[in-house]
């Protein structure tokens, strides 16, 4: 996961162009492979720093594995866990717009050919676009975080 998360995504994408060729595909597998370790990571982090005592206090009572990770980890990593995710999210949306750039598709790849072409009413159109729909996730994921998890996640 350390190489994952340390490699930047751009660099995935180069490979995955030779590897896959021109493509959404290069892109979106560029982009699994840096989430899944930066979240690996943050996960990790989140899991390590848990306190032990609802643990403790669970296996005292004689409750299974299974039990002890329902009512002492996850009420306490969920919360985190949810919120890196929503993170992470709104950071790939932005990641998939530079993704065009070195040829992996999306709406990147739009952005290049409106450039090279000189439509620059539509490279304005495709970059107000781009900041509109990174503007309207954050909106709605912090929206999200306030309802899954009550006004302690927006400080």
């Amino acid at each position: 996961m350390e190489f994952c998360r340390t490699v930047p995504d751009i660099v995935f994408a180069l490979i995955f162009v030779i590897a896959f060729g021109l493509g959404p595909m290069a892109g979106v597998l560029a982009i699994a492979i840096h989430c899944v370790g930066a979240l690996g990571k943050l996960y990790g982090e989140i899991v390590e720093n848990i306190d032990m005592k609802p643990v403790e206090g669970i296996r005292s009572t004689g409750a299974s594995w299974i039990d002890c990770m329902r009512f002492a980890v996850l009420p306490q990593v969920s919360a985190g866990f949810a919120s890196y995710t929503l993170l992470r999210f709104e950071i790939n949306v932005r990641g998939a717009s530079v993704m065009g750039f070195v040829g992996a598709g999306g709406i990147g790849q739009e952005l290049v050919v409106a450039v090279r072409k000189f439509y620059y009413s539509d490279v304005s159109a495709i970059l107000l676009m781009i900041i509109v729909t990174v503007f309207i996730i954050d909106i709605a994921t912090g929206w999200l975080r306030g309802r899954l998890f009550g006004g302690e996640a927006r400080s």
